[in-house]
């Protein structure tokens, strides 16, 4: 453990002020007065304190794409980020698909220590979508896994769809879509509309994502399974998923912060940090996100953080990989587009980065806890007033594809606590380290 921290006058919510007592890896009190005589202890003022973030949507790539990531340097990106758990996608190579890969990432995780790393298993066989994988036994595995998702590639099957719903039943585990009807996005490259038509590229048209949502729900109601879908870009998909929660079915989804903030508009000059699947769209669908993250039909946050190579990026539009960083930036840009815009507060911050992940994930036990005393020490800080403009050369992550470069943002972490141990500090808290 490391020395017991007491950071004063700080916003816990950014609501009331209190004073955070750190020691042997819990919040043992919110008055400075029981600190222990060696604690360290830093002025907090100005700072929103917040449960550890939790993102139910990262790529590591290890094992198989060390050069795009690995877990140290998608968790030292992850812990700067301000998260404290991570849940790790299964498209690495080999596919995360039994026990012995995701034990693998786990123990990995556990072994950097900083942040904890829950791996997601697949839900198909090497991602072929013809064969459900082996989700009892990585159920039953040290990793507990309890979220499976094919990401990057859709469950398109109807009949495995419903059958792993079914499965995952029987252990709380919840299957979590890629929503993209792959006939109609053969050689997409970007949002079907104008914009693709004017630049003459190949369109991923909004009803590739609503079909294959508006399908699954069904079957989720059907089987009475649990139920989530990754990186809603759409109105539509908005509208099947509030439809869906009307009546009782047991689904979540999840917004991202590109899709909240950028359009199909910045794809026009042909940079490939802007290529991302699912596309940019118009600023109509991006309003819609946003209104549904506002009213709750959208449950979470989670920043799809998926790092490529410089190779594999810096060139030509149609040959780039789809994907951006969004780890480091993800406080800021939703800072930027839903908190100062007073769309949400702090409170509702730590329930859509916080709380639901890690509901969703079955990690709540440890991760997302209430700011209280007796709860584990998992917490992070937040600068609002820290604007900061986005460097290529400034990342924790290994890749650098970011469409953020460039950008101011106005807030960031500047503190991260993984039970009482200092993850991520700024200049700000050297002391803790010490």
């Amino acid at each position: 453990m490391s020395r017991p921290i007491v950071i004063t006058n700080v916003s816990l919510y950014g609501e009331e002020t209190a004073d955070l007592v750190i020691a042997d890896g819990a919040i043992t009190s919110l008055s400075a007065a029981d600190a222990p005589a060696d604690a360290v202890t830093v002025d907090g003022s100005g700072l929103v304190a917040l449960p550890g973030l939790v993102d139910l949507h990262t790529h590591l790539r290890e094992p198989g794409r060390e050069d795009s990531e690995t877990i140290e340097t998608g968790s030292r990106a992850a812990a700067k980020g301000g998260f404290t758990a991570v849940h790790a996608m299964a498209n690495t190579t080999p596919v995360a698909d039994t026990a012995g890969v995701v034990e693998q990432v786990y123990s990995r995780g556990k072994e950097i220590g900083l942040v904890d790393v829950y791996p997601v298993g697949a839900v198909t066989v090497g991602l072929a979508g013809e064969h459900l994988s082996e989700m009892g036994a990585m159920a039953d595995s040290r990793a507990r896994v309890r979220v499976f998702s094919d990401d990057g590639k859709p469950v398109a099957d109807p009949v495995l769809m419903r059958r792993a719903l079914e499965y995952a039943k029987t252990f709380g585990g919840v299957v979590v879509q890629h929503a993209q009807e792959p006939r109609l996005t053969e050689g997409a490259q970007m949002h079907e509309g104008i914009v693709s038509a004017e630049l003459g590229l190949a369109g991923w048209p909004a009803v590739a994502e609503e079909s294959i949502i508006a399908r699954d729900v069904l079957l989720a109601g059907h089987v009475g399974g649990r139920y989530h879908v990754q990186h809603v870009s759409t109105e539509g998909s908005v509208d099947i998923i509030r439809w869906a929660k009307s009546r009782g079915i047991d689904v979540t989804a999840e917004a991202t912060p590109h899709h909240l903030l950028l359009t199909d508009e910045n794809a026009r000059g042909y940079d490939p940090r802007f290529k991302v699947n699912p596309p940019l769209r118009p600023q109509r669908d991006v309003d819609a996100v946003r209104a549904g993250l506002e009213d709750g039909t959208l449950d979470i946050v989670a920043t799809d953080h998926a790092p490529h190579p410089t190779e594999d990026k810096d060139c030509e539009w149609a040959a780039a990989a789809f994907g951006m960083i969004g780890l480091e930036t993800a406080v800021g840009v939703l800072q930027k587009v839903m908190v100062d815009t007073g769309r949400l507060t702090w409170r509702d911050v730590a329930r859509v980065l916080s709380e639901t992940p890690a509901r969703i994930g079955r990690v709540d036990e440890e991760h997302g806890r209430p700011l209280a005393v007796g709860e584990p020490a998992n917490v992070t800080l937040i600068d609002p007033a820290d604007a900061w403009t986005v460097e290529r050369d400034g990342f924790a992550s290994r890749s650098s594809n970011s469409p953020y470069i460039g950008m101011e943002l106005p807030g960031r972490a500047v503190a991260t606590f993984l039970r009482g141990t200092p993850t991520y500090y700024s200049a700000r808290f050297q002391e803790v380290a010490q």
